[in-house]
């Protein structure tokens, strides 16, 4: 079986399904495809996104091999045991550096060349092999 997304000349939109695409070439053909909702019979295949069985989708919510694996647990320790703060990373990384605040774990986002600048300056900072949460989907 396939379905089909159709239109008709006056603009109906619908959908069938047919036996194959075999089946609905002859049909059409024949002149036996109509529209619907007004019964013509100038009908074209419309564009359609292709179904996709739910077994067949991947659990896009769990990690598919060891190196997601891996890279969510680092995300888990590193989200357990630090704070998130965010664009604020490049103040709070200098203040800690400089003794203005105790020193604490923390994460956060900075463009590249924040980051350099703060190697730079000897203030010790790694990037993190994911997205922060804000970014992710």
């Amino acid at each position: 079986m396939i379905r089909y997304a159709l239109s008709c000349k006056s603009g109906h939109r619908f959908e069938s399904w047919f036996a194959s695409a075999a089946a609905y070439d002859a049909l059409e053909r024949a002149g036996h495809v109509t529209c619907a909702v007004c019964g013509s019979t100038a009908v074209e295949k419309a564009l359609m996104a292709p179904a996709v069985a739910a077994e067949d989708k991947p659990d896009l919510t769990r990690p598919a091999n060891e190196v997601e694996q891996a890279l969510a647990a680092l995300r888990r320790h590193i989200e357990e045991n630090s704070d998130y703060v965010g664009l604020n990373f490049v103040t709070e990384a200098r203040r800690m550096h400089a003794g203005e605040v105790p020193e604490r774990a923390i994460h956060g986002e900075a463009r590249p060349e924040e980051a350099r600048a703060l190697i730079e300056e000897g203030v010790p900072v790694a990037p993190l092999p994911f997205l922060p949460p804000r970014k992710a989907n």
